[in-house]
């Protein structure tokens, strides 16, 4: 029998738009959700694209095998902080995983809260 593969190794997201919290609950933010439906720990690597500065590559540690994480984007890396306002993402994992990103925007009183995937390769 031979084992199927599911997800990819590289991911991007290229609308990366990092809200202000405001002054509502729930708090404005965006999310990253990343799937390892495999039997191997990934390791995860972001780099983080801008309009008007260089990159950013962050070392986003491990999602267990057959697990899921989450990462708040609008909470530190280590030392870093994204920046609010736009982005870009790419995501490169040692073992193919599948992302969605998803974005709570509290900038106006109808709450808009929506998820896109990534695309992977």
């Amino acid at each position: 029998m031979t084992q199927q593969t599911h997800g990819h190794r590289t991911w991007f997201f290229p609308d990366g738009d990092l809200p202000a919290a405001g002054d509502v609950d729930p708090k404005g933010h965006e999310s990253l959700v990343i799937l390892n439906p495999g039997n191997t720990d990934a390791n995860l690597t972001f780099t983080i694209y801008f309009e008007n500065q260089e990159p950013k590559i962050i070392d986003a540690g491990v999602v267990g095998a057959q697990r899921v994480r989450c990462y708040r984007m609008n909470e530190p890396f280590g030392d870093y902080q994204i920046p609010l306002g736009q982005y870009a993402l790419k995501v490169q994992a040692s073992e193919p995983v599948i992302g969605q990103i998803g974005r709570m925007d509290v900038q106006q009183p109808n709450l808009a809260y929506y998820t896109v995937m990534g695309m992977g390769f």
